[in-house]
């Protein structure tokens, strides 16, 4: 009976230190050791009262509370179970979802990465499609809008793309690859250099290079647009834009840039042969002169050399009638010594003779002087233009306090002009100089020779008569 009493009283108070404890939190140590002496306490004084209130019961209410007791003990057991084997469950299930959710997890930031790669792709794709000539003629998707704006569009957007949106990301790629291996002919409006918006037929060689109406094209990427070059290129490549345009079938010459329109306006960009006499300024103009009065007194005097030397030729064939339109013959005529007295006037006829040879050498050598000094004033004209221009670009810098080196390579090339244009008539001029003077120097060892051997000639005849 006694075993029984305590058993009932434990059943019955087995839940009330944990709802103690439960219901006051301690703050610390002490306040959860006094707790727990409380509820002990509470415990044993339960458990006591229940043994008497047990104990004062009739056997048939022991056998009642007992069995209620019990009953309730079992319930509290299975149910304690079942929980048991529901956290357990849920701890698998968890584990599984915890799995799931890793797994997907690493999926969802490989399609990040993905879409990732998609965006930045088409936004490079956009900036090269952007500078694109064939932009002015696919610059309208198959879509309906613009497929710049589309892939800028693609590139920012923040949310997960649809598959439709990547495939054109995809196919306006390829079609920028196909279209750069075409040359194909289409309508498209131009501006002129007027500003004047045409429409007319436009040749294009992949996104290298356009022409239309014999004119070679710009593309202006802002406006998504061709124009036609204020500058255009030298005739032989304007032959080639026009064979390009009319060509139907075939291969035709035709001009290309592999740069996309870079090479070409640079190369528009070059000064002309006026422009660069222009940069040259005052200097450059004074370097022309020169060099123009070098080249008439060359071409003057080379024509009287050449007149000269057939006439010469001429006379050698015929000594014995000396003419007047030669300098040989002038100097054989300047040979008038009586034979009778050769010998005595030997030394009379020698100084006559060198006096006409000296008399033609002046005209023989003429302007070789001029030549001489037109050569050697050209490179010091273009030096001192160079350094004028070196000082004018330094004070031009020092003025604006920008270091800019394309304003520093136009300065010094302007001032580069001068040495060019120096040396460009000091060489032309040295060769023409010494034409001159091997031509001068021949016709006069020609006139040494013959006057001479005539001296010589009539000596020996007076001497056998």
């Amino acid at each position: 009976m006694r075993t029984r009493n305590i058993i009932f009283g434990s059943l019955v108070t087995l839940a009330i230190p944990f709802g103690l404890t439960a219901a006051h939190a301690a703050a610390s140590l002490d306040d959860l050791l006094q707790q727990t002496r409380a509820a002990r306490e509470e415990s044993d004084r339960l458990a006591t009262q229940n043994a008497e209130k047990y104990n004062s019961a009739s056997p048939a209410d022991q056998e009642r509370m007992l069995r209620e007791v019990t009953a309730e003990r079992d319930a509290r057991a299975a149910s304690a179970k079942t929980l048991s084997d529901q956290y357990s469950n849920n701890e698998v299930r968890i584990n599984n979802l915890n799995t799931e959710l890793r797994q997907k997890e690493n999926a969802l930031n490989k399609i990040g990465e993905l879409f990732g790669v998609a965006r930045q792709t088409s936004s490079d794709i956009a900036g090269i499609l952007q500078q694109s000539i064939i932009n002015a003629q696919l610059g309208t998707a198959a879509g309906g809008d613009n497929r710049i704006d589309f892939l800028h569009r693609f590139a920012e957007s923040k949310r997960v793309p649809s598959v439709a949106e990547l495939e054109r990301v995809w196919i306006e790629i390829q079609r920028e690859m196909t279209e750069s291996g075409k040359v194909v002919h289409f309508e498209a409006g131009i501006v002129q250099p007027n500003g004047e918006r045409v429409v007319t037929r436009v040749t294009r060689i992949g996104p290298f290079t356009a022409v239309a109406d014999g004119k070679f094209l710009g593309y202006m990427s802002s406006l998504s647009t061709l124009n036609v070059l204020t500058r255009q290129l030298p005739d032989r490549f304007m032959e080639m834009a026009t064979n390009l345009q009319n060509a139907t079938s075939g291969y035709v010459q035709a001009t290309v840039d592999p740069a996309r329109g870079v090479l070409l306006g640079m190369y528009i960009e070059r000064p002309t042969f006026e422009e660069r006499i222009e940069l040259g300024e005052e200097i450059g103009y004074v370097i022309i002169v020169v060099g123009i009065a070098g080249a008439l007194a060359f071409v003057f005097q080379l024509i009287y050399l050449l007149y000269a030397r057939i006439g010469v030729t001429m006379q050698l064939r015929n000594l014995d009638h000396p003419g007047k339109g030669n300098p040989l013959g002038r100097v054989l005529l300047a040979f008038k010594s009586d034979p009778k007295h050769i010998e005595e006037d030997a030394d009379v006829a020698e100084l006559r003779i060198s006096e006409a040879v000296l008399h033609e050498v002046p005209r023989l050598e003429r302007f070789q002087a001029l030549l001489r000094l037109a050569v050697a004033a050209g490179p010091l004209l273009g030096l001192i233009g160079t350094v004028w221009g070196m000082i004018l670009t330094f004070q031009s810098i020092t003025e604006s306090g920008s270091s800019d080196p394309k304003m520093m390579a136009t300065g010094i090339g302007q001032a580069m002009i001068a040495t060019v244009l120096g040396l460009g008539i000091a060489v032309p001029l040295l060769f023409a100089n010494a034409l001159l003077s091997t031509l001068s120097r021949s016709m006069v060892q020609i006139l040494d020779e013959q006057s001479a051997g005539l001296l010589a000639e009539s000596l020996e005849k007076r001497r056998r008569a």
